[in-house]
């Protein structure tokens, strides 16, 4: 698929699209760099961009990146840690594939927002349940 198809095709997934506002900067097999920009319903009470934004945006990503070639893949397990406060107006999520073995397959995804401050780590194994 080419990057409009893949946009084309993850339109549906409605609540991170929709919703969160995420947008497909690039993608690839094993490859996605999402961004997301930031807007009130993504703060909370203290004004810092909620945890379920952030990680909704890194989730995204690992599944652009796990999905994008066609293969179906669902998410096993999926760790974040937070590592600081965006600074900026945009989340930028960047997902890649470590290893994938013949079901399963291991990712990590860096979020940063736009100023390259780093906001969390995610790393997340995809279990594949329809085969290329």
């Amino acid at each position: 698929m080419d990057l409009q198809q893949i946009r084309e095709y993850f339109g549906e997934d409605r609540f991170a699209t929709e919703a969160a506002g995420a947008v497909i900067e690039e993608a690839e097999d094993g490859y996605a760099r999402c961004s997301m920009p930031l807007a009130k319903i993504h703060r909370n009470a203290r004004g810092a961009v909620m945890g379920g934004a952030i990680f909704t945006l890194a989730d995204f990503a690992f599944a652009v990146a796990s999905n994008c070639a066609g293969t179906g893949v669902v998410t096993l397990t999926s760790q974040i840690s937070y590592l600081g406060t965006a600074k900026g107006e945009r989340l930028i999520a960047e997902a890649r594939r470590v290893k994938q073995g013949r079901s399963t397959g291991y990712y990590t995804v860096s979020v940063r927002d736009e100023l390259g401050n780093p906001v969390a780590e995610v790393t997340g194994t995809g279990f594949v349940v329809q085969p290329k």
